[in-house]
């Protein structure tokens, strides 16, 4: 979405890739030359898609990281940390009901630096390769499997404690179970 801060602009969408592309030039300068360019390198698979993000958040301090499209690779595709994701919406009544639990799971795993537990709005921000159907959407990033597998079972803390204890490489090698107590 084009928001009245970014016009005027030059953006190109391929919708089979529901991909989309932002001219570099500035509108004042485009140039018939420039708008050829830039429809080349889209086309041309030359130019990297135009996603949207948040401004990135100091997180040093949080149990929960907050991730935005920005920071979404440098977090959950670094090799050394297992990351769980929930991708939600604001307005979404069972993103709220999960809000408690997700938080309360940051704060169990908060001594655990290579685990992390994110929460990624993806009404505000967009990550490469990242296709959200529906919310929440729980994605489990592991140290050797950064494709990502989707989370699918029950939503209480304690089913997230167990099917962690089970998956993660970082809470297996640290003897972490998810029978601890909070």
């Amino acid at each position: 979405m084009v928001s009245e801060a970014d016009l005027p602009v030059l953006r190109a969408i391929l919708p089979a890739d529901m991909k989309k592309f932002e001219s570099p030039v500035k509108a004042a300068d485009l140039t018939v030359e420039s708008i050829g360019t830039f429809l080349d390198d889209v086309l041309g698979g030359k130019m990297k898609a135009h996603l949207k993000s948040e401004k990135p958040v100091d997180n040093s301090k949080n149990d929960v990281y907050t991730l935005v499209g920005e920071d979404f690779d440098s977090i959950v595709k670094d090799p050394t940390k297992d990351v769980l994701v929930k991708f939600y919406a604001p307005w979404c009544g069972h993103c709220k009901k999960l809000a408690p639990i997700w938080d309360d799971l940051g704060a169990f795993y908060k001594d655990h630096p290579e685990l992390i537990i994110a929460k990624f709005d993806a009404t505000a921000n967009e990550a490469d390769g990242v296709e959200i159907r529906g919310y929440p959407t729980l994605m489990f990033y592991a140290k050797d499997n950064k494709e990502g597998v989707d989370y699918s079972g029950e939503r209480e803390l304690q089913n997230f404690k167990d099917w962690l204890a089970e998956n993660s490489s970082v809470l297996k090698s640290a003897g972490k179970t998810g029978s601890d107590e909070l």
